[in-house]
C-alpha cells in the first residue's frame, strides 16, 4: 500500500533536494526526431490558437447556437479540448493552460442553458459518454491542482455519499446507468422510447434481441418493443459494467485530497466487481440488478445490460471502464491483484482469436479500420470478437493495444509484456507500420510503439512524429472547411474531427507512455518534465525528449538542447504522478573538449563519450542541459514507491535547491 500522503515517502527526506547533474556531451548535428519534436510542438501551438480563434466565442464556449435535443451531447462539447491541458502538460505554451480553463469554464457555462448540467456536472448519462467528458477535467486537475481541487472533490462526492442517490452501499451497485447530478433522471431517455436512429441500428443492432415480443418485426423504431417499456424495466435500473470508469473520477479526488474516503469506496466498488468477475469463471459480467445480483433483470444472463458486452460497443465499453477501475484501485491501495479481472477477461477473448482478412470480419467499426487498416485491410489480422449475445461471440475486430498496454505499462510484469509479444507474434501484420490517421481517442498507434521499444524499429520516433503532422496539418485544412458552419446539432462532432491537437507522439516519446484510456482514464507515465526556470510543467523551450526503454531496471530517456544560446534546467520526474523512486542514474558526460581542435583546424573530432553514476533515492532530478549538448541517462526505478501526487516540485521551494554536481 502506498504510504500516507501526508507523510514523506520512504526513502527520502521531505525537504531533501534532488540530485542535479549536468549534460557535457556537446550536441554537434540535432538528431532529426528532436528536431521534429520541437517543430511538432511549434505547429500545435499554431494549431489551438486557430482553433480557438475559429470556433469559440469570448468566453471560451463552443460557436453553436441550436439546441441539444436529447440526453446526449455533454461530451462533445468537452473532448474538443480534452488534450489542450495535456499539452501545457507536454510543454504547450505558458497561455494554453488558461486557455483550456476558459474553455472548460465557457463550455460549462453553455452546456448549463441548455439543461444538461446541474451544479456544473451531468445530470445523467451513461460513463463510455461521461468519461470521455471528464478527461478535460482530470488534466487541468493535474496541471493546476490548486484550482480546480474543489469541484473535482464535489464530482466524486456525487459517487461516495449515498445521500446524492448514486451509489448504494449495501448492494455495493452505482444505481442506474444514467447517472450524475439529477437523482430525478431515470431511465435510458427521456421519451417513451430509446432514441436510436436508423444508421445506429444498421451497425449495432438492438439491444434486448432475445426478446419474444421483438420477433414478429421489423417494427418502426418508434415503436420497436427492444427500445420502448422493456428497455427501460430491464435495462435502465440497477448497475451496468461502464460505471467501472466512475472510479476515475474518485482516483482523481484521492490525489487530491488524500481522503480516505475516497480510496474505500474505490476499494469497495471495484472489488464488487471483482468478485461478479470471480464468480463468473474469469469473464466480467456486464450487468447487476437492483438487488445486487448479476442478471436478475435479464432472465440470468451475464451479458445484455447497457453499453455491455452485447449492445453496442461489448469491449471497447466494458474493458476499458474496467481497466480504468482497475487501474484505480492498484493506484489507490498500491496492490495489483486487482487488474486481475481485466487480464482474465481479456485473455479470455484473445483465446478465441482468429486470423483472418479484415474484409472478412463482422465488424461493426468498418469505418474505423478503413483509415488505420488502409491498404493492409485485406492482409490476414489477429481479429478478437468484441460483443457476445445468445448466439455466442461476434462482431471481429484488428486487436487492439490500448488495454493490455496499459496493464503492463502499469505492471512492467513479465507476464503483461508475453501478452503482447504473444499477440505480435500471432499477428500477420507488421507491427512497426505507422499510418497518419487520428482515432477519436487520439491513440492508436501502440503497436508500433511496443515495437520500437522492443528495439525493432529505430525509424519510428521520426516516422510518428511525422504522422503527428500531417494529422495537425490535415485539420488545419478542415478548420479552413468549416470554421464558417452553422452547426446543426446533427454535426456537433465536427468540432472533434477538426480539433488540431496531436499528442498521442509526444505522450509516447517524452513520457514514455500510453495515450490516456479514454473513457475516463488517468494518465501514465514512466517520466515527466518541469521547466525549472519558468517553474511550471512541461519540457522547456528548445528541449527534446526521446524515452526509448521504460523496463525499470533501465528506463532510458534522452534530453537534447537544440538552443545555440540559452541553457536550460529540466526537472525529471519518476512518474505521471511522482509515485516512482529513482535509485540510480547513469548518464553520459565528455569531460574532453579536445574535440574542438586547434584555431586554425578545418573541423573536429568526434568527442570522447564517457559515462558516469550517481545514487539519486528521490522522485526528482534535476538537469543542467547547457546551449547545444545533450544527455542519455538510464534510470534505474523502483515503481508504486510513493502516494500518487499532483503537487509540483515548485511546491516546496526547498524542493528546488540542489546541492553539487555529482562526480
Amino acid at each position: 500500500m502506498p504510504p500516507s500522503s501526508t507523510d514523506p515517502s520512504p526513502g527520502e527526506d521531505a525537504a531533501a533536494p534532488p540530485l542535479e547533474i549536468r549534460a557535457r556531451v556537446p550536441l554537434l548535428e540535432p538528431p532529426g526526431w528532436a528536431l521534429a519534436q520541437r517543430a511538432l510542438f511549434d505547429l500545435l501551438d499554431h494549431g489551438w490558437r486557430r482553433f480557438a480563434r475559429d470556433f469559440t466565442g469570448p468566453d471560451g464556449r463552443l460557436n453553436y447556437t441550436g439546441r441539444l435535443t436529447t440526453r446526449d451531447g455533454v461530451d462533445d462539447f468537452y473532448e474538443v479540448f480534452f488534450n489542450w491541458p495535456q499539452l501545457y502538460l507536454l510543454g504547450g505554451a505558458d497561455d494554453l493552460l488558461a486557455a483550456s480553463g476558459k474553455h472548460w469554464e465557457g463550455v460549462t457555462r453553455h452546456l448549463t442553458e441548455l439543461g444538461l448540467l446541474h451544479d456544473e456536472y451531468e445530470r445523467g448519462y451513461d460513463w463510455f459518454h461521461q468519461g470521455e467528458s471528464l478527461l478535460l477535467l482530470y488534466f487541468l486537475c493535474m496541471a493546476d491542482p490548486d484550482r480546480w481541487s474543489e469541484r473535482a472533490l464535489r464530482f466524486a462526492d456525487l459517487y461516495v455519499d449515498p445521500a446524492n442517490g448514486n451509489y448504494d452501499a449495501e448492494h455495493r451497485i452505482i444505481t442506474r446507468p444514467h447517472n450524475g447530478s439529477d437523482p430525478d433522471r431515470r431511465g435510458l431517455a427521456d421519451g417513451e422510447v430509446y432514441p436510436w436512429l436508423p444508421k445506429e441500428a444498421a451497425t449495432y443492432g438492438f439491444p434486448l434481441d432475445w426478446l419474444p415480443e421483438a420477433q414478429d418485426g421489423p417494427y418502426p423504431l418508434a415503436a420497436d418493443p427492444r427500445l420502448g417499456t422493456q428497455m427501460r424495466e430491464r435495462m435502465g435500473v440497477g448497475d451496468t459494467a461502464v460505471n467501472l470508469a466512475a472510479a476515475g473520477l474518485v482516483l482523481n479526488a484521492w490525489i487530491l485530497s488524500g481522503d480516505q474516503r475516497y480510496r474505500d469506496w474505490i476499494v469497495d466498488y471495484v472489488g464488487a466487481w471483482r468478485e461478479r468477475t470471480e464468480a463468473n469463471g474469469g469473464l466480467i459480467p456486464d450487468n447487476v440488478g437492483p438487488d445486487g445480483v448479476v442478471g436478475s433483470l435479464l432472465e440470468g444472463r451475464w451479458y445484455g445490460g447497457h453499453y455491455g458486452w452485447s449492445w453496442p460497443h461489448g469491449w471497447h465499453s466494458v474493458g476499458h471502464a474496467a481497466c480504468v477501475a482497475a487501474l484505480a484501485a492498484a493506484v489507490a491501495t498500491g496492490e495489483d491483484d486487482h487488474l486481475a479481472m481485466v487480464g482474465t477477461s481479456l485473455d479470455a477473448l484473445i483465446a478465441r482469436a482468429e486470423l483472418m482478412p479484415f474484409t472478412e470480419a463482422d465488424s461493426s467499426l468498418r469505418s474505423k479500420w478503413a483509415v488505420e487498416l488502409a491498404s493492409d485491410a485485406d492482409q490476414p489480422a489477429l481479429h478478437l470478437p468484441i460483443r457476445r449475445n445468445d448466439s455466442g461471440w461476434f462482431d471481429y475486430n484488428p486487436v487492439t493495444l490500448a488495454v493490455p498496454v496499459a496493464l503492463w505499462h502499469h505492471t512492467a510484469s513479465d507476464t503483461d509484456r508475453a501478452r503482447l509479444e504473444k499477440l505480435r507474434d500471432a499477428d500477420g501484420l507488421d507491427w512497426r507500420t505507422v499510418r497518419p490517421f487520428r482515432a477519436k481517442e487520439e491513440s492508436g498507434h501502440e503497436k508500433a510503439w511496443f515495437a520500437f521499444l522492443a528495439g525493432d524499429d529505430p525509424g519510428y520516433p521520426e516516422r510518428i512524429l511525422a504522422a503527428a503532422q500531417a494529422q495537425v496539418r490535415h485539420r488545419l485544412r478542415r478548420i479552413d472547411r468549416y470554421r464558417d458552419l452553422e452547426v446543426a446539432e446533427a454535426d456537433i462532432h465536427v468540432w472533434q474531427q477538426c480539433n488540431p491537437v496531436a499528442t498521442e507522439a509526444l505522450v509516447q516519446l517524452t513520457w514514455g507512455a500510453p495515450q490516456v484510456l479514454y473513457n475516463g482514464g488517468l494518465q501514465q507515465a514512466r517520466l515527466r518534465y518541469h521547466d525549472a526556470r519558468a517553474r511550471r510543467a512541461g519540457l522547456p523551450p528548445d528541449v527534446a525528449a526521446l524515452v526509448t526503454s521504460i523496463d525499470p531496471g533501465a528506463t532510458t530517456v534522452e534530453l537534447v538542447n537544440l538552443s545555440p544560446e540559452e541553457d536550460r534546467t529540466v526537472i525529471v520526474q519518476a512518474g505521471a504522478l511522482a509515485e516512482h523512486t529513482i535509485r540510480s542514474v547513469r548518464y553520459t558526460t565528455c569531460t574532453d573538449d579536445g574535440w574542438i581542435g586547434d584555431m586554425y583546424d578545418y573541423g573536429h573530432t568526434e568527442p570522447v563519450v564517457a559515462e558516469a553514476e550517481a545514487a539519486c533515492d528521490g522522485t526528482y532530478l534535476t538537469v543542467l542541459l547547457p546551449a547545444s549538448t545533450r544527455i542519455r541517462m538510464t534510470l534505474r526505478l523502483a515503481l508504486r514507491t510513493r502516494t500518487p501526487t499532483y503537487r509540483s516540485p515548485f511546491a516546496d521551494d526547498s524542493n528546488t535547491a540542489t546541492p553539487e554536481e555529482s562526480a
